[in-house]
């Protein structure tokens, strides 16, 4: 008895101790903690409660004639109802993964259905469940909260126009990928995190050979920062109205330089060309051209008769070069606030074209029906419930119907502008642009020379 008593002495406080570090090491650094506690405890649930779980979600189907009776002919006992095929348990640094080859009559649906089921079973944050090959699922399965700190995967396959920008809620990568979605609308009220989407997407692409063109009508206080690197920047709606001409103009030069290339009659209207400047050798290939337009709301407001009439040329430029600018290599990413039919005439014709969809916190149901109620109408509420104390939080989506909640990992402006500073012998020559291209203030010498020379002072 005196044995136990000194068990329960010393050993009550030790677990109470043990369990109260591992609370303190989830709360505050889950990243440590899955690999030390979460996976083994994880693993070990799903080994062991597998066929109990699957039946119990309905992922189970009757045995087949030839199993059932080989069971009744060795063992004399009844078959119990067969799971989904489980293959190797893969641990990663946020979860696991693996693979489950589906039973006759089922389908992914079905898996998908019970995700929330099985993420209460296991012990896990979250259950994500994708198709890779007809009958074969994979489950991953994360364990913690990645979008709370997020740090990007390593290894992300990136490449020319495809920039990892932020982290999914599934612990994958989120790509801006400008071959396969060409142009996007990126909504956000203030402090929301559309700013920080917008320096990582700068960041990745100064490293890469390609134009960057910039419209800010916010005096340039968010595109500014990034001129080294920017071949173009209009920082007024007069100056957007010269720029946007020159970029059609130079849309419509690599039209005819694939029509010249292809054989075909120079008359031929640019709608009817399938082809695009991917096609061209590669040493008479242009340079792709991102435009980065940064409260696109300043670009439709007007005071008078004369404003309005350049907002309709500026917008006109802006539906061309989004109809047609993908097969010239030129890309466009429009930011704002809010961009509705209330801005005027032009503004859900523009809206249509851009594909990609990312909605960070709105200030009101509207706003997230303006940028995902199109292209996934049951990705609106879950952009309305953003809240305001994760900045960097958003909603993505795309014309396929999918969506995914993503976040911004941080890179203060400093650090963006000297990625900017650094790769601004990168940035090609693009003659259309020249006239556009910011002027860079030389920077100031660490030890500047006196233009007087000192003298020592006598009596």
């Amino acid at each position: 008895m005196s044995d136990l008593m000194t068990w329960l002495e010393v050993g009550g406080p030790v677990a109470i101790a043990g369990g109260g570090a591992a609370a303190w090491a989830k709360s505050r650094h889950p990243a440590a903690w899955w690999p030390v506690v979460g996976l083994p405890v994880s693993v070990a649930r799903l080994v062991t409660s597998y066929g109990a779980v699957m039946d119990s979600c309905g992922l189970t189907v009757p045995p087949s004639r030839l199993r059932a009776l080989a069971t009744w002919a060795t063992s004399r006992r009844e078959v119990r109802p067969v799971p989904p095929r489980r293959g190797l348990i893969r641990p990663t640094s946020t979860g696991l993964r693996l693979r489950l080859r589906l039973a006759p009559g089922q389908e992914p649906a079905d898996v998908a259905a019970s995700a929330e089921r099985l993420r209460h079973a296991w012990g896990v944050h979250a259950v994500y469940v994708t198709e890779i090959k007809p009958g074969v699922v994979e489950l991953r399965l994360v364990g913690f909260d990645v979008l709370d700190r997020v740090r990007m995967p390593r290894g992300v396959e990136g490449g020319l126009l495809r920039v990892p920008v932020a982290l999914r809620e599934d612990a994958t990568a989120f790509v801006r990928d400008y071959r396969a979605i060409p142009h996007q609308l990126t909504l956000g009220a203030t402090l929301s995190g559309k700013s920080m989407y917008l320096r990582n997407l700068v960041a990745g692409l100064a490293r890469q050979p390609v134009a960057l063109a910039g419209i800010d009508c916010k005096r340039g206080v968010e595109l500014a920062p990034f001129a080294p690197r920017l071949s173009a920047l209009a920082t007024e709606p007069a100056e957007a109205a010269e720029l946007l001409p020159a970029l059609v103009k130079e849309m419509e030069d690599r039209y005819d330089l694939i029509k010249a290339r292809q054989g075909i009659a120079p008359g031929t209207p640019d709608e009817e060309i399938t082809s695009d400047v991917w096609g061209l050798p590669e040493d008479e290939r242009p340079v792709p051209i991102v435009l980065v337009v940064d409260e696109v709301a300043e670009l439709f407001l007007v005071a008078t008769r004369k404003d309005e009439e350049r907002r309709d040329e500026m917008v006109t430029h802006l539906i061309r070069l989004a109809q047609l600018g993908r097969a010239a290599g030129i890309y466009l990413e429009v930011c704002g606030q809010r961009f509705g039919a209330e801005l005027g005439k032009g503004a859900t014709m523009l809206r249509a074209q851009l594909s990609g969809r990312v909605c960070h916190r709105v200030n009101d149901e509207a706003s997230a029906k303006m940028a995902l109620g199109d292209i996934a109408p049951e990705a609106v509420e879950a952009a309305c419930a953003i809240a305001p104390e994760r900045p960097g939080l958003a909603v993505a989506g795309d014309t396929s119907g999918g969506w995914s909640r993503i976040r911004t990992p941080y890179l203060s402006l400093t650090d963006a502008a000297a990625i900017c500073r650094q790769t601004a012998h990168l940035a090609p020559d693009v003659p259309a642009l020249n006239p556009f291209r910011p002027h860079i203030p030389p920077a100031p010498a660490e030890h500047p020379t006196p233009l007087v020379t000192p003298r020592p002072v006598t009596d």
